[in-house]
């Protein structure tokens, strides 16, 4: 009897398959080292990366900066310099050195005084009815009513008229005698002519019209939109109190429009201040009148500097305008810091 020989398979693991034995009978890891090329290049677009996100910024508003020190900042530092020299408009290059008194001058300057006091006179009679007619008009179109866009796109349309078109659509509206339009309609109801550049509170009333019609729209869009941040649920809540729409305008409306309000008088204050294409057209030269009875400081400016060939004194003028403007703004800023903790203290 024969007995066969059997190869015994060998046993199988219980974890699946036993790995294929590489020729070598070594088992060997596949790993590529990497390209160093590759390495450089990705370093190099790091590198740019951190430089964009770093740079960016500053190559954006770098043409508003070079900008800004071309027509702004070399304009300012150079009046500064001009100020405390006498130089001619002339021969801007001859400067002869004259420390403070071409500010010192203005104290006993009667011009000087004049225009400060006209700018002054009409900045109030333009300021006031202009942000009150603002309010009022910003109040209507904040409810709901039929062609509201349209009204609203209307009352911008003087802002968007130039100085120029504006100042002499008025300017044939003061004329004088049966010319102007205004005169014929007084002259209907029995009124006698008024002569508007003339007269001192007469010309100024004209030149300040001129202001409130150019720029009530603009500060009623402002308060339009102010107003409509309000949140609706203090309008409710009046409402339901029994506060009638005037109440709501005084107790809800108006300190929601503070830090606004201070906004557009500070804005506006400044504007008055800079008054000087509207009193030029009107009165069609710089002196503002034949007894400067509307020459604003920007006027009075213009005179010095161009008409009388004083660069230096036109200097000195500016830069105290400049200065002006830093104390009504400082003034605001305490004012505005003053409401804020009275609004503070009654919540």
């Amino acid at each position: 009897m024969t007995t066969e020989h059997r190869e015994a398979a060998p046993p199988a693991s219980s974890g699946g398959a036993a790995p294929r034995p590489e020729p070598d009978g070594r088992r060997t890891a596949k790993s590529a080292a990497p390209d160093p090329k590759e390495a450089r290049r990705m370093a190099r677009r790091s590198r740019r990366y951190q430089w964009d996100i770093k740079f960016s910024p500053y190559g954006f508003i770098a043409p508003f900066f070079l900008f800004f020190a071309a027509f702004g900042l070399f304009p300012l530092l150079y009046t500064g310099w001009s100020s405390l020299h006498d130089v001619s408009m002339t021969t801007p290059n001859e400067m002869e050195w004259v420390g403070f008194d071409n500010f010192t001058r203005l104290w006993d300057d009667e011009f000087f005084w004049k225009s400060l006091r006209n700018t002054f006179t009409i900045g109030i009679i333009s300021t006031v009815p202009q942000l009150l007619m603002a309010l009022g008009l910003a109040h209507l179109l904040n409810y709901k009513m039929r062609g509201s866009m349209l009204f609203r796109v209307a009352i911008l349309t003087p802002y968007a008229t130039s100085v120029a078109a504006a100042t002499l659509v008025f300017v044939m509206l003061y004329g004088q005698g049966d010319y102007g339009i205004i005169n014929w309609c007084l002259d209907l109801v029995g009124i006698d002519a008024i002569s508007w550049e003339a007269g001192t509170w007469s010309s100024q009333f004209a030149v300040s019209t001129i202001v409130i019609w150019r720029w009530t729209g603009y500060n009623t869009l402002i308060y339009l939109a102010a107003m409509q941040a309000i949140p609706n649920d203090l309008y409710e809540s009046a409402s339901l109190d029994g506060a009638s729409r005037w109440q709501q305008f005084r107790h809800v409306t108006l300190p929601q429009l503070r830090p606004t309000i201070l906004f557009t008088i500070v804005v506006s204050t400044i504007g008055a201040t800079q008054l000087f294409g509207e009193p030029l057209l009107f009165g069609g030269d710089e002196s503002g009148g034949a007894q400067n009875q509307y020459q604003t400081l920007g006027l009075y400016m213009y005179e010095t500097g161009w008409a009388n060939r004083h660069l230096g004194r036109a200097a000195a003028l500016a830069w105290t305008m400049f200065l002006l403007l830093i104390i009504i703004g400082l003034i605001y800023w305490v004012l505005t810091r003053l409401v804020g903790r009275s609004s503070g203290e009654e919540e």
